[in-house]
C-alpha cells in the first residue's frame, strides 16, 4: 500500500517516526547514513529514492556536489523543501521510483536505504533495473533492509509508532518472519541477504551483499557491470 506514505505516514507524521526512535534504532539509522556518505564522493551527483522529509538528503547535501530527492508525497517534499532551502544544489521532485524521469546514466550514486524497498511495495527486480538505468556506468546503487538480529529493536520501534497513532495497532498474530503487520493493513517486510543475492543474479548485476552495524543488510551494485557477486561484511 504505497499510498500509506503519501496520505497517512508523511510530512510531520513521518518526521515524528524518527523523533521517537529508541537509542539502538538511532544508532542503526546513523550507521546507514554514515555508510552511504562513505560511498558518495564530494563531486558526485546523488539520487535518493523515497526521500521523505529530507532526513538523509541533509547530510548528503553537505558532501555531494548535486543531490536529487524524489518521493510520491507532496507534503513530505514540502517539508524537505523548507528544511533544505539553504542547499541550492539539492533538488526535490515528486516522482515514482519505478518510472524515473531521468535519462540513462545520470547519477554517480543512487540510494534507497532504511528498507525503502519494502515501503514502495513494488516489484523489486523492476526497481533494481530502473535504479541501475539511471546510474552511470561504474556508479553505485545502494539498497538496504534489516538484519534478522535487529528484529526486536525494529519491533519495539514500530510498537512506539503504533502507540502514538502514527500507524495502526500491530497485529501480533500476523507479525513474524521479518514482516510487521498492522490492523489497518500497513505491512513492512524485509529483504534478506539471500533475496538480494537472488535479485542480483537474476539481473546479472555486479553486486555485493553485506551487513552494517549488525542491523542493516546492504546490497551494493556497480552499474553497467555484470556477472560478479560477493557476500561480505562492513564495519
Amino acid at each position: 500500500m504505497p499510498e500509506y506514505y503519501s496520505k497517512i505516514l508523511s510530512a510531520r507524521r513521518l518526521e515524528r517516526v524518527y523523533e521517537i526512535a529508541p537509542p539502538r534504532v538511532r544508532r542503526y539509522l546513523n550507521a546507514e547514513v554514515d555508510y552511504v556518505l562513505s560511498r558518495a564522493g564530494a563531486g558526485d551527483s546523488v539520487l535518493e529514492l523515497g526521500c521523505g522529509y529530507g532526513r538523509v538528503l541533509d547530510p548528503l547535501a553537505r558532501k555531494a556536489k548535486r543531490v536529487f530527492g524524489i518521493d510520491t508525497s507532496f507534503d513530505s517534499l514540502a517539508c524537505a523543501q523548507a528544511s533544505l532551502a539553504h542547499f541550492p544544489h539539492c533538488h526535490l521532485v515528486q516522482m515514482d521510483a519505478m518510472r524515473l524521469g531521468f535519462r540513462d546514466g545520470v547519477f554517480d550514486c543512487t540510494v534507497c536505504i532504511q528498507n525503502g524497498i519494502s515501503a514502495f511495495h513494488v516489484d523489486a527486480r523492476s526497481l533494481f533495473r530502473e535504479s541501475v538505468r539511471a546510474t552511470k556506468e561504474g556508479g553505485l546503487v545502494l539498497f538496504s533492509s534489516y538484519t534478522e538480529a535487529f528484529w526486536e529493536h525494529r519491533l519495539e520501534w514500530f510498537e512506539l509508532q503504533a502507540k502514538e497513532g502514527l500507524i495502526g495497532p500491530i497485529d501480533h498474530a500476523r507479525t513474524r518472519d521479518g514482516a510487521i503487520v498492522c490492523e489497518d493493513g500497513f505491512t513492512a517486510t524485509t529483504t534478506s541477504a539471500g533475496q538480494f543475492m537472488d535479485i542480483a543474479r537474476d539481473l546479472r548485476l555486479n553486486a555485493r551483499v553485506f551487513e552494517v552495524d549488525s542491523s542493516s543488510v546492504f546490497c551494493e551494485i556497480v552499474a553497467g557491470a555484470v556477472h560478479s557477486f560477493k557476500k561480505g561484511h562492513a564495519s
